[in-house]
């Protein structure tokens, strides 16, 4: 294993968690191992790992980007990680907000509907955390 891929595994399990990380490798077949490994390397280990941007600020245009893409599938998990690394619920409400001006109301409706799912299955904790 080379050194980007260990650090991508490392910031992978950090912003994700281990839970998720794990599943996914779990779910791993020889057809989807190059692209894992792919998403490891250049993804979690080469970009996520850049000092140019903090944590807090590439977690934001991730939920940003996937929102106005309409990556739906990829909007709860990240918006958990996001939570669970102190980002509050008003933060993310606000980030989806400033979305929806830019890259349109649907795509932001859709986020906030998944990210109201998501604070409803964490409780009222996280919704007060904001």
């Amino acid at each position: 294993m080379n050194e980007r891929v260990e650090q991508g595994m490392a910031v992978r399990r950090e912003v994700l968690g281990d839970a998720h990380v794990d599943r996914a490798i779990a779910r791993t077949t020889e057809f989807t191992r190059p692209f894992q490994d792919y998403i490891t390397e250049s993804v979690w280990g080469s970009i996520w790992t850049r000092e140019g941007l903090d944590r807090r600020t590439r977690r934001c245009i991730t939920l940003a980007v996937l929102t106005a893409l309409g990556r739906h599938e990829e909007i709860a998990m990240h918006i958990r990680a996001a939570l669970a690394d102190g980002i509050t619920a008003t933060e993310i409400g606000e980030v989806l907000l400033h979305t929806g001006a830019y890259a349109g109301v649907p795509a932001a409706n859709s986020a906030f509907a998944i990210g109201q799912q998501v604070l409803t299955e964490l409780g009222d904790e996280a919704a007060a955390a904001g």
